[in-house]
């Protein structure tokens, strides 16, 4: 089996192909040579029948003793002009009206058999093969009627020949039609094999053309002259090539915005520790400058590593059933302090919602909203938090009593480090969201709320479908 997976495609063809046919041909040389022996029978039978008969016709009848006996007067070398070449040998024997034996060959075996009822000749004959001896032969038995004056009898010729002449003839018919198969064989193994070739050239280019690319080039392949049962392996290879060139530009863009941002974080951490150490500020204004500044540097990354996580997100689709009611009031439950350090007015209305996401991801979702309703919402204001469900979507609703949003920067709020704030935040909660709502089958968006014109807060509406819902439209 190991060597079997070793070959290549041009061999297991010719193999798939080759061995059934030579099994074919081996079964047909065993009939074959069956039927061109009975072909032979068939021809030759008629020569030992002529030779029956020509023994009968030269039958005679004597009467020794007052006794009717059956004379024969036929001389062996009579029967050399029966004999069709020296390969086989013609032997003969005479039967009496009582069973005895005439003339010819005593030694052979007697017929024991019956005539068929319908033969293929006009005679009283039977054939059937038999030894003389330990020698095959092919017997010929005659009931040869005897008629003279004042009576009849029943005399009975058995002729008998050897079969060197039939297997040799049945020999020729086989050998010629095996030569004719093989010489088909070998005329069909060519073919093959020259298809075969044909057939592998736009695998062959293929190869070469992945083998001449440079590193890291991830471009679709080409390959419009490929067979149409390549084409599903060259359109899995670019799908897969596909996934790996974004995850690359992924990789690529994490690491560049990473770079970037933590850039001017550490710059301002590595200033603060100098000038702490030069003592232009008190200790204690100097440590509380540069705790700010690691909790900023410390969001950041983290932000950043959830976003990285989000892109994988994209790719997983064995997400389990969460119900996202749960998820948002423990949120709600742990940044509690928060809202009561604003001093907000915080109304919770949540139904029940499965729906088919990672928990970390419903949670990373629903925090960045709650926490920029807390981190903008003025002291003192309204934050309502809403959950609800009409049996086919779940949406989640945040209303937070801020300023709201110009038609700008609603823009460009959900591109990575766009903050509407950049002295409040790293822009990258946003962007988060909006990853999540879309790996998820979501939509999301924010909305002023105002009334006479004038802007009351800002609504972060997100609307998720129901795990039941999705099921039903996956189901074919």
């Amino acid at each position: 089996m190991d060597a079997l997976r070793r070959l290549s495609l041009r061999n297991r063809l010719l193999l798939g192909i080759l061995l059934p046919m030579l099994a074919v041909i081996a079964l047909n040389g065993v009939v074959l040579y069956r039927q061109a022996l009975k072909a032979a029978d068939t021809a030759y039978d008629r020569t030992l029948l002529a030779t029956a008969k020509s023994i009968g016709d030269l039958l005679e009848v004597e009467r020794v003793d007052g006794r009717t006996r059956l004379k024969s007067t036929l001389l062996y070398s009579a029967l050399e002009a029966f004999e069709a070449d020296n390969r086989s040998r013609l032997y003969y024997k005479v039967i009496g009206f009582d069973g005895e034996t005439v003339s010819g060959f005593e030694a052979l075996p007697a017929w024991h058999g019956r005539l068929p009822q319908k033969g293929p000749y006009a005679a009283l004959v039977d054939f059937y093969d038999s030894h003389y001896g330990a020698v095959p032969v092919r017997m010929a038995v005659l009931l040869q009627p005897v008629t003279w004056d004042g009576g009849q009898g029943m005399a009975t010729v058995q002729v008998a020949e050897t079969l060197e002449l039939r297997e040799s003839l049945a020999r020729q018919l086989l050998i010629g039609t095996l030569w004719r198969e093989t010489a088909l064989l070998g005329v069909i193994a060519a073919v093959v094999a020259f298809v075969v070739h044909r057939a592998m050239r736009p695998v062959q280019r293929i190869s070469q053309s992945l083998r001449q690319r440079a590193q890291g080039e991830l471009s679709p392949i080409e390959a419009n002259d490929a067979p149409r049962e390549l084409r599903p392996l060259v359109e899995a290879t670019n799908q897969l090539m596909g996934r790996l060139r974004d995850l690359l530009e992924q990789q690529k863009r994490f690491v560049r915005d990473s770079s970037h941002q933590l850039r001017t974080p550490l710059a301002v951490l590595k200033a603060q520790v100098q000038s702490a150490r030069r003592g232009d500020l008190p200790a204690e204004a100097a440590l509380a400058e540069i705790g700010q500044t690691v909790e900023r540097a410390t969001e950041l990354a983290n932000q950043m590593l959830a976003l990285a996580k989000v892109a994988q997100l994209r790719r997983q689709d064995d997400a389990p059933v969460t119900d996202w009611a749960e998820v948002v009031r423990q949120l709600a439950l742990d940044m509690a302090p928060l809202m009561a350090e604003r001093e907000l007015d915080v109304a919770v209305d949540l139904q029940a919602a499965p729906v088919r996401a990672h928990e970390w991801a419903l949670r990373e979702l629903s925090r960045n909203l709650i926490h920029n309703a807390v981190k903008h919402g003025p002291p003192h204001s309204a934050l309502t938090i809403t959950l609800l469900s009409d049996g086919r979507h779940a949406a989640l609703t945040i209303a937070d009593g801020g300023p709201g949003i110009s038609e700008a920067q609603r823009q460009r709020l959900f591109q990575p480090f766009s903050a509407g704030d950049t002295r409040s935040g790293s822009g990258l909660g946003l962007s988060i969201c909006h990853d999540v709502v879309l790996a998820l089958g979501g939509q999301i968006a924010l909305e002023n709320r105002g009334r006479a014109g004038a802007v009351q807060g800002l609504d972060a509406i997100v609307r998720l479908p129901l795990a039941a819902a999705a099921e039903r439209e996956s189901t074919p």
